[in-house]
């Protein structure tokens, strides 16, 4: 007697991991997306950065331009105070004037954001390229180049740049302040990304993609542009975004400081420093630039964090 044959059991398929044929960018991506912290940071940035891209259009619906005085807003008997609440806040003012010069806050606000972010970006664009060149080129080739390099670096660390700065800041005078604190302030930020660039590049140039790269025939460039820069562009771009804060509150303080960019030109550390004379009769005309710079300087921070955590963590737990 034969039994019948049963059909053989089917396994149900196994579901496929989350991360199955995601690359590290998709997963990163993922998580960025899965934080609130990044979407509310990464929000207020942008918000930021359309801010000081269109200053123009935004000067425009205001109604004022940053140099405009408004002597119809302000009391010449009690000092050049703004007329009414809140530093004059109204229809026509939508966030108060200046006291004294009764200019537009709005107006004002809005170009020296977009002054700010000029200079914070270039800067920060001017660190990221040299820092960059500078760090694989030590760590890729190393002997007598890497050496001359990391004494350059540790040189520039060493030197007292706030200081020279402001004395350099303080002697050009016939100058684009704009592009002298650009390149100022870029000629001391490169050594910090410099030198994780030559780390990374150190742990990367024995890997065996880049030993196979170097036996079928590629050049030293080829190598550095194919293999070697994508497997560091994880940390040099979460770096980049921690890099711009400091490079936003430098220019602040050296606006603040009186050796920054000068009126008319308007700037969020130049309108703090003028506002401290009037923060106990007008305490808006100084809440209200430094809440821009405080949150600009706050989301950059979180977001590079974030982005720090995410694309290098290793580097994050140091």
């Amino acid at each position: 007697m034969t039994l019948p044959l049963t059909p053989p059991l089917k396994t149900p398929a196994r579901a496929p991991a989350p991360s199955a044929g995601r690359g590290p960018w998709q997963l990163a991506r993922a998580e960025l997306r899965r934080r609130t912290s990044v979407k509310v940071s990464l929000a207020v940035v942008v918000l930021f950065l359309i801010m000081a891209a269109g200053a123009p259009v935004l000067g425009a619906l205001g109604g004022w331009s940053p140099d405009a005085f408004d002597k119809t807003v302000i009391d010449p008997y009690l000092g050049g105070q703004p007329l009414g609440a809140l530093g004059g806040i109204s229809g026509e003012h939508w966030l108060g004037v200046e006291p004294v010069t009764g200019r537009d806050l709005f107006a004002r606000v809005v170009y020296g954001a977009q002054v700010s972010l000029l200079i914070a970006l270039t800067a920060t664009a001017i660190v990221v390229v040299a820092g960059t060149a500078a760090g694989i080129a030590a760590g890729y080739f190393g002997g007598r180049t890497d050496t001359v390099l990391s004494r350059l670096m540790d040189l520039t660390m060493s030197f007292p740049s706030l200081i020279f700065m402001i004395a350099m800041m303080s002697v050009a005078k016939d100058v684009n302040r704009i592009l002298l604190m650009t390149a100022v302030i870029g000629l001391f930020g490169w050594p910090g990304i410099a030198r994780v660039v030559r780390g990374q590049t150190l742990s990367l140039k024995h890997r065996e993609y880049v030993d196979a790269a170097r036996v079928g025939g590629s050049g030293p460039w080829r190598i550095l542009t194919r293999s070697v820069l994508p497997g560091v562009a994880g940390p040099v771009i979460a770096y980049t975004t921690l890099i711009v804060p400091g490079m936003i509150a430098t220019e602040a303080a050296l606006s603040y400081l009186g050796v920054g960019v000068r009126p008319p030109t308007p700037s969020w550390g130049q309108m703090i420093a003028e506002s401290v004379s009037f923060y106990d009769t007008d305490p808006m005309y100084f809440v209200i630039p430094s809440g821009c710079l405080f949150l600009a300087v706050l989301a950059f921070t979180l977001l590079g964090d974030a982005l720090r955590d995410v694309l290098d963590p290793r580097g994050s737990r140091t």
